[in-house]
């Protein structure tokens, strides 16, 4: 039994850690895709290393804020929903311990254990935190463990920010005439890159996800590049 459930936590520490990772890679895709479209854009309107420049940090700074208030916003609000699920408990386990004991029997005979032994394992583990086993056997929820907003929100932006540097460089290092094909091609390879990366954590199809964001990817750059080439050509920029 002690071995059992001493697994339960280091396969949550383990989910846990790849959805960070994957929310990171996807971080960064997001960071590759957005500037990489905004100097594209720009570069098809003018060739100014100062114009690149600067749309390539406003949107590598505003995207890396957005990125962090986003998750800020969001992660915040379920950290306040299982604060509120915990009080919640704690006070069903005060004003009803009979009912929730009961309630516990039931979700662990519902598991597969006998009548027995579900009557045993409640007891002992209410005997040692009532709280704990209720939280986790009926929420998922470790009290221990709960979501950091301050660590997604950083996490999302320094993720942006490491995606978005990429085709910062790759629009500015080049020759003027090489810039755009240059950083069409990083883009995309950066982009396969993490499409394969994110397949893998996630256990699906590598190739189909790689194929899925090079082909949104493609499809962003070059309306971008066009659109700046139209606005260029007619002398609106």
């Amino acid at each position: 039994m002690s071995t059992e459930h001493s697994g339960e936590p280091h396969s949550k520490n383990v989910n846990g850690r790849l959805n960070w990772l994957r929310a990171g890679v996807l971080g960064a895709n997001d960071g590759i895709v957005s500037v990489a479209s905004l100097v594209v854009g720009v570069a098809g309107a003018t060739s100014s290393n100062a114009a690149l420049l600067v749309a390539g940090l406003a949107g590598l700074i505003g995207g890396a804020i957005s990125m962090a208030l986003g998750e800020y916003v969001s992660v915040s609000s379920q950290r306040d929903s299982e604060h509120a699920l915990i009080e919640k408990e704690r006070h069903e386990l005060k004003t009803m311990p009979e009912e929730e004991f009961a309630e516990l029997v039931g979700l662990y005979r519902a598991r597969g254990l006998t009548d027995e032994t579900a009557h045993k394992v409640a007891a002992e583990l209410t005997a040692h935190d009532a709280l704990a086993a209720h939280l986790e056997v009926e929420l998922g929820i470790d009290q221990d463990d709960l979501v950091r907003p301050w660590h997604a929100a950083i996490s999302s932006a320094i993720a942006f920010t490491c995606g978005a540097v990429l085709p910062l460089l790759a629009i500015l290092l080049p020759p003027a005439g090489m810039r755009v094909p240059i950083t069409f091609v990083a883009v995309l390879f950066a982009l396969a890159a993490t499409g394969w990366i994110s397949a893998r954590i996630g256990g699906s199809d590598p190739v189909r996800a790689s194929i899925r964001l090079l082909v949104g990817g493609a499809l962003a750059l070059a309306a971008t590049w066009l659109i700046g080439t139209l606005l260029g050509s007619t002398g609106v920029v």
